[in-house]
């Protein structure tokens, strides 16, 4: 019942329950039993890192992000997701997109602290990493200042794409010519790449001809140009320098289950059904049946 509920709505609970199992339990009841063990299982989803120890020629990724649901009290609110995973468990098909085999998650609905504080007791667990410890974000200052707080020693790295995506935002606001735009814009993406954001921020202020747009992009870029040594960063590990890992979590991890049409969470419940999905996608399911050990009659 349990997984069921985490894994869909509760209305496709009860059919897939009927259709496997000849039996009939009410939406009513997998919604009990499923927001029972959510709120079970909240002091364990990450008390201990899954992942192997990291070897001395390996990288520790870290990546982090928000998405909003839709909740009762306060409306539209930010889900917190992170992600840990190594680079030997980064895997390149000839041909194929990349996938990430094994990877540890936590998530949080509300403010940062409590957020970040579960991300440093997971990755203080993984040991001293110095520059072996690599994080992947986007612009976020709370991401940013976290990082620099927490992980001083360790890499910083603005999504790639998330810089490019302000790059077409300037470039559109100048150019009339879509042609010119594109061949102006594509110049600087490779500069990026080349890790000469001086470069960049110079021919933007050439174009730019001190215009709203350009000096905001130019404060952008300024203010990450330490996050930003792509050709760098291209050589560690597996050579990540998007945040798409953690864009793909949030689509699996919260918005599948929790974005359905009509969906108004409660805030703790929808804190407890994040913890199930985090559980599930750490492959731990074993943290629920244990727990139905315990408190099964409690629970029905």
């Amino acid at each position: 019942m349990v997984y069921c509920g985490q894994l869909d709505s509760y209305e496709k609970s009860n059919e897939i329950l009927k259709e496997m199992l000849q039996i009939e339990v009410s939406e009513a009841q997998i919604y009990r039993v499923t927001d029972f063990y959510g709120k079970a299982v909240a002091t364990t989803v990450n008390e201990e890192p899954l992942l192997n120890p990291v070897k001395t020629d390996e990288v520790l990724y870290v990546e982090a992000d928000g998405s909003m649901i839709l909740t009762r009290e306060e409306g539209w609110s930010e889900v917190k997701v992170g992600r840990i995973f190594k680079s030997s468990d980064c895997l390149h098909a000839e041909g194929k997109q990349g996938w990430i085999s094994h990877s540890q998650y936590t998530a949080h609905l509300g403010g940062h602290k409590e957020f970040t504080r579960t991300m440093d007791n997971l990755i203080d667990k993984y040991g001293s990493l110095g520059k072996r410890l690599v994080f992947v974000s986007d612009g976020a200052t709370w991401i940013k200042n976290w990082i620099e707080d927490a992980f001083p020693k360790a890499v910083s790295i603005l999504d790639y794409y998330h810089a490019c995506e302000h790059l077409h935002e300037f470039s559109g606001s100048i150019f009339s010519d879509k042609a010119k735009e594109k061949i102006w814009t594509d110049k600087q993406k490779d500069w990026l790449l080349k890790g000469k954001v001086k470069t960049v921020i110079s021919n933007i202020k050439r174009i730019g001809s001190n215009s709203e747009p350009a000096n905001q992009l130019i404060s952008y870029y300024s203010k990450n140009k330490s996050r930003m040594n792509y050709q760098e960063y291209a050589k560690m590990g597996c050579g990540i320098i998007g945040s798409g890992a953690i864009e793909s979590a949030h689509r699996t991890l919260v918005q599948k289950r929790m974005k359905q049409s009509g969906q108004r969470w409660s805030w703790d419940g929808a804190q407890h059904m994040l913890n199930l999905r985090v559980v599930r996608q750490n492959n731990d399911w074993n943290k629920i049946i244990e727990l139905t050990r315990a408190t099964f009659k409690v629970a029905a």
